[in-house]
């Protein structure tokens, strides 16, 4: 149970500290794995956006050390309203931690518009489950 709340209070902390880290580009990205309740570095995450009914890539990084991409919005642009989906290379990053999962790739859809300046979104991570929501 301590393991628990420490994975959630270092969710907190990391959320408030994103602000600061990514001012001025408007999505961040956190992946944690829950399993042992530590960063994930190295995860690939591409970031696309709706147009037409198609998915049309706009960025791809990887998260660093403390499991962050600060700035995944493509820099110098504004942000343009829709839908958008961030697909965690999960498969990939396993792989590469001899861990089998279920999931090879999360695809998460939101939508961003003019209501905040930032958008987060932590990916909670484990071989056989996951979660996400809307983090600040």
């Amino acid at each position: 149970m301590f393991s628990m709340k420490s994975v959630v209070a270092g969710m907190l902390i990391a959320g408030t500290s994103s602000m600061a880290f990514a001012a001025g580009n408007p999505l961040s990205v956190h992946v944690l794995n829950i399993e042992n309740g530590l960063p994930s570095p190295d995860v690939t995450v591409t970031l696309e956006r709706k147009e037409s009914g198609q998915w049309v890539e706009l960025n791809q990084a990887v998260t660093n050390e403390q499991g962050r991409i600060g700035e995944l919005y493509p820099d110098g642009e504004s942000l343009v309203e829709g839908t958008y989906r961030v697909v965690f290379a999960t498969g990939d990053w396993f792989a590469e931690h001899n861990t089998s999962t279920f999931f090879p790739e999360i695809p998460v859809v939101f939508t961003m518009d003019a209501a905040l300046d930032h958008y987060h979104v932590p990916l909670l991570l484990s071989p056989y489950g996951f979660s996400t929501y809307r983090g600040n």
